[in-house]
């Protein structure tokens, strides 16, 4: 098992999230997505300027997970304000807008490091529910959210490049898990 921090991303860490969320990305639909989709996606999603503006904004959150030696990103965690489509929003709801991590550090709890830290910065902060949306069949993601207690509240259209995809709508109700 590797040594693995996990941090508050800053400004000037823009790149290591865009990086990680290319590869990330790409790593967990190459063969499901189109690959010129992929290719699309990551090219406007996971931009640097993407995240040089979410780690600008207040609202939001960004924690990333290094390994060592070497501190080299391996994954991240993105908690903002609430913007799923879905029939009943609560002005305090909080979304987890990514949360990535590099396939060869799966199985090392780094994925519920980071689901821990941002459930405990929604807590902090008075939130009763923390809402994602995911692929409807990454079957290992959905089956992840549904050990830290998501539950399904909803479904979306999700689009990477010109193609349109089936989200499963997950929350996790804080009060109720506290």
């Amino acid at each position: 098992m590797s040594d693995i921090l996990i941090r508050a991303a800053a400004r000037g860490d823009e790149e290591a999230l865009s990086a990680v969320g290319k590869a990330s990305f790409l790593e967990a639909f190459a063969g499901i997505l189109d690959g010129g989709d992929i290719i699309a996606h990551c090219e406007k999603q996971h931009a640097a300027a993407v995240y040089r503006d979410w780690l600008a904004d207040g609202d939001m959150r960004i924690w990333l997970a290094e390994v060592n030696p070497g501190r080299a990103p391996i994954g991240y965690l993105v908690l903002a304000p609430a913007t799923l489509p879905i029939a009943e929003p609560r002005a305090d709801d909080l979304e987890i807008k990514r949360i990535y991590l590099l396939h060869r550090f799966h199985g090392q709890r780094v994925g519920k490091r980071l689901m821990d830290a941002a459930v405990a910065d929604a807590r902090s902060r008075g939130v009763g529910r923390v809402l994602l949306g995911v692929y409807a069949e990454n079957h290992d993601a959905l089956a992840f959210y549904q050990r830290c207690g998501f539950r399904q509240i909803g479904s979306r259209t999700f689009r990477v490049g010109d193609t349109d995809y089936a989200d499963t709508i997950l929350a996790l109700e804080l009060t109720a898990a506290a």
